[in-house]
């Protein structure tokens, strides 16, 4: 039996970048204390700019892309894991700095895992994925709105981030509202739970830097001048969990949403959050998501598909969560 294992390797040289398909063994990859057997990855609006090189993710060549995996602990000298624990990793550079997810196998440091919960497959995890693990950072951060205080807005809703956090809103008694550039996918979103849908294009303009006052809070993956909107259109005292930047980094706000409403805008980072948020959140994944929808949401995937599936991605021709089996 061969002890090698395939692996979508990235390359880059004075004519660009590449990808190639590969066979690798364990002496190929990096250095950590734990080897765990990959079964599963996704597909994220990062490993989408990684692939095609739209955006300088990568920053170590060669690069086993991948931002997210799932699978089995075969070795480990890390005291809080041991061979046969079920794991899951997001982020911490993986799949940009260290070789990541798209791979039979994976070599990482422990603390950077944490373990599977029993009541989420691997497979499901990885619908799930960083995607869906920062919805649920967008939504613990809105705990303190009250599920009668309104509307709650999700922008770029037919995407990962959006699509679990509509079904996560929906299932913890809010009002979810879908803004989307893709009005044909309106049964899809309603299926997950939005309570209506909104044209992207409501927000993605120029607006007022205090507007009437719509949202109770928002989950935004988009920015730019959809998160200025969403702000000034946030009710006194609501938070924005801003997570993304699919119309861009810039944010043409100003300071009277918060200084006049008191309006929180909340950073969500899930690339380097500590583990203790990490297991919190995928304990409210546990409790909150509705598999079945995660189900509705997820289409599956190989290793073979990702070079397509990235330019996809970044042009917003996919939809929910996709499934790569190793």
């Amino acid at each position: 039996m061969s002890d090698s294992f395939r692996a979508l390797r990235l390359n880059k040289n004075d004519n660009g970048q590449s990808h190639e398909f590969v066979e690798l063994t364990e002496n190929d990859l990096m250095e950590g204390d734990v080897t765990v057997a990959v079964s599963h990855s996704t597909l994220n609006y990062k490993d989408g700019l990684a692939l095609t090189g739209a955006s300088p993710v990568v920053r170590v060549w060669p690069m086993i892309a991948g931002i997210d995996f799932a699978g089995t602990v075969e070795k480990s000298d890390h005291p809080d894991f041991k061979e046969g624990d079920d794991v899951i990793l997001n982020g911490w550079g993986v799949g940009e700095t260290h070789f990541g997810g798209y791979a039979g196998k994976a070599r990482v440091k422990g603390d950077w895992l944490v373990k599977r919960p029993s009541a989420i497959s691997a497979a499901q995890s990885m619908a799930i994925g960083t995607a869906g693990y920062t919805a649920m950072l967008c939504v613990m951060a809105l705990a303190d709105t009250p599920t009668d205080a309104g509307e709650i807005l999700v922008t770029g809703a037919a995407g990962g981030v959006g699509s679990v956090a509509l079904a996560l809103l929906s299932k913890m008694g809010y009002q979810a509202v879908a803004s989307t550039g893709r009005m044909e996918e309106e049964a899809y979103l309603m299926g997950l739970g939005a309570s209506r849908i909104i044209d992207r294009n409501t927000l993605s303009e120029k607006g007022r830097p205090l507007d009437k006052e719509n949202w109770a809070g928002v989950v935004d993956a988009v920015g730019s001048h959809t998160l200025a909107n969403a702000i000034a259109q946030t009710k006194y005292g609501g938070t924005v969990a801003a997570c993304g930047l699919a119309q861009g980094p810039d944010l043409p706000a100003t300071v009277m949403p918060f200084i006049l409403r008191g309006v929180t805008l909340a950073g969500i980072d899930s690339v380097m959050a500590p583990r203790e948020k990490r297991e919190a959140a995928w304990a409210q994944l546990a409790d909150h998501l509705d598999l079945a929808k995660l189900d509705a949401m997820s289409s599956p995937a190989t290793l073979d598909d990702l070079p397509e599936l990235g330019q996809k991605i970044l042009a917003g021709q996919t939809r929910g969560r996709l499934i790569v089996t190793l």
